[in-house]
């Protein structure tokens, strides 16, 4: 049986050397920028309670050349963009209800 509509898990390693699991949920496309929002994989339930577990916003730079993902910095994008992905979250759990 395929997972191709399974969920999607990458794996990124901090500054510190922590490899930290990731969830893809959505992408989308502001002002020229491409951001991505993951969950943080999680062992049981019980995770998800932890105020560790939430959304997790990354924007995609190029750095020579290469495609890495960035934290947003700036607080006021941040909340602009936390905002728009919700807004396209709830508009694709109301087409599918």
């Amino acid at each position: 049986m395929s997972d191709e509509f399974g969920p999607s898990f990458i794996t990124l390693t901090d500054e510190d050397g922590n490899d930290i699991e990731l969830e893809y949920v959505d992408a989308l496309e502001h002002e020229g920028q491409t951001y991505m929002a993951f969950f943080p994989a999680v062992e049981d339930e019980a995770d998800e309670e932890s105020e560790d577990y939430g959304l997790v916003i990354l924007k995609s730079v190029t750095e020579n050349g290469e495609e890495l993902l960035s934290t947003l910095d700036d607080e006021a994008e941040l909340e602009k963009i936390y905002e728009l992905f919700m807004e396209q979250l709830l508009a694709d759990e109301e087409e599918n209800s």
